[in-house]
């Protein structure tokens, strides 16, 4: 069954709001993640900043980071959340695998720390 696609976080105003939630970084991406406090579907936000590489470098994180997100935010993320994904010096060079299994430890790690808090 293929995954529903996840909406996008339209305006800068909701990542700088992603910026003053919770934050987890790991070896490809860093995660910030805002609970926005409605019932509405996760929404998903990629950026890559010009410290990683060039253009095509960039391009490239963002595709891997869009793809990871748009799997393992619609199978684990939580209505109400806003997910921020920020691509590191090597996101656009590690295995996927490696991708996957950090930003699903992560977005584990935050929803039991969530349901235990």
């Amino acid at each position: 069954m293929p995954a529903s696609k996840v909406a996008t976080i339209p305006k800068r105003a909701d990542f700088l709001a992603a910026q003053a939630g919770t934050s987890f970084a790991s070896t490809g991406v860093v995660v910030q993640i805002h609970k926005r406090g409605d019932k509405n579907p996760p929404r998903l936000g990629i950026t890559a900043t010009r410290k990683i590489g060039g253009a095509v470098t960039r391009n490239r994180a963002r595709r891997r980071l869009r793809a990871l997100g748009q799997t393992l935010i619609s199978r684990y993320g939580k209505p109400g959340h806003d997910y921020v994904l920020i691509a590191r010096y090597n996101t656009a060079h590690l295995p996927w695998q490696t991708l996957a299994s950090n930003l699903t430890a992560k977005l584990s790690k935050h929803h039991e720390a969530e349901t235990h808090a």
